[in-house]
């Protein structure tokens, strides 16, 4: 019996984008690849995570394992069940939570909503309403059980939606993106729980948010434009840039960003502007000596002018930057 909950063996996903200029002119047909052969297991117990920034595949993979998306081609398991073949058993050996409060009913109180799709997992009537009240209690949400989920506040919407997830009490939990526009007092809650009280449970968590993944996650996979890029513990992917240092500097101008990636001992850089400020990522072997060189280029070119510089530790983004060429805050 194999010991992966999660089995992913060359899954690809390729949609047809349509677009009709007018409705005189014909309607053109793009193709678009949001996943390319894509090979992931996840032994069971473990958190693995999918890192990348917004468009990289991440939630596409999800939908696709919770059998809300049929892949082009390839397999995918959960708890050993095909998600083709044997679709409904492998959605009742998962639990899928999205940032989205949306897939939830306003309409219904939290307690309503919970005991409503316990019931669609079959689960007697009184273990669902005692199911659910454990997981309100559970998320502090107790007081307001009985609140219409249109009357709470985002946050509180957001641990209906957890909970829902948790609600047949899954071997394997999906978890897109969960902590997406929260607030950072439950955010920080939420990673706490997968923490501490979900130790048993084999949790696939897609996020753009690197310290999320860095704080929970056993292995990391970095993916970009549907093909994954790296993989590895937290401690191995930025191993890859230990010899260099993270150089951050916020400019007012626009320095030449492609003249500072072609300067001697600089692996990689970016640059965000706005309003004509800007802030600029440079990874370089030596952090310090490359900021005196960027200071003496920005003073003798004219182009901007330093306000605040920081040397940093390579982190998880230094490397998927070196690896793609673009930040996962992209």
């Amino acid at each position: 019996m194999t010991s992966n909950a999660v089995e992913i063996e060359n899954l690809s996903k390729t949609f047809i984008s349509i677009k009709r200029k007018a409705i005189i002119i014909p309607t053109e047909k793009k193709k678009v690849e949001a996943l390319k052969s894509v090979s992931l297991d996840i032994p069971k117990g473990q958190i693995y995570g999918l890192l990348g920034p917004n468009g990289a595949g991440k939630t596409t993979l999800i939908k696709c394992l919770a059998t809300l998306v049929l892949p082009t081609s390839g397999t995918a398991k959960v708890n050993g069940y095909d998600v083709l073949k044997e679709s409904t058993y492998a959605r009742a050996s998962m639990g899928v939570c999205q940032g989205n409060e949306r897939s939830i009913y306003w309409k219904l109180s939290a307690r309503e909503n919970l005991i409503f799709f316990a019931k669609l997992y079959r689960m007697p009537t009184s273990e669902a309403k005692e199911r659910a009240d454990e997981l309100l209690g559970r998320m502090g949400l107790t007081e307001k059980a009985d609140e219409k989920a249109e009357n709470l506040s985002h946050g509180m919407r957001m641990k209906i939606v957890f909970a829902r997830a948790l609600i047949h009490d899954p071997p394997v939990l999906l978890l897109d993106e969960p902590t997406q526009g929260l607030d950072p007092t439950f955010a920080s809650d939420l990673r706490n729980y997968v923490q501490e009280k979900l130790k048993d449970k084999t949790i696939l968590l897609t996020t753009h948010y690197m310290h999320e993944a860095d704080l929970l996650c056993d292995k990391i996979a970095l993916i970009n434009e549907g093909e994954i890029k790296s993989f590895g513990t937290p401690h191995e992917l930025k191993e890859a840039v230990r010899d260099y240092d993270s150089l951050h500097m916020k400019v007012v101008g626009t320095p030449d960003i492609e003249t500072i990636k072609k300067m001697e001992n600089v692996m990689s850089a970016s640059m965000n502007t706005k309003n004509g400020h800007s802030d600029l990522v440079v990874t370089a072997q030596n952090g310090y000596d490359m900021a005196h060189i960027l200071l003496d280029y920005m003073r003798d070119t004219g182009s901007g002018k330093v306000e605040h510089f920081e040397v940093k530790e390579p982190s998880l983004d230094d490397v998927f930057l070196q690896l793609t060429g673009r930040r996962i805050k992209d």
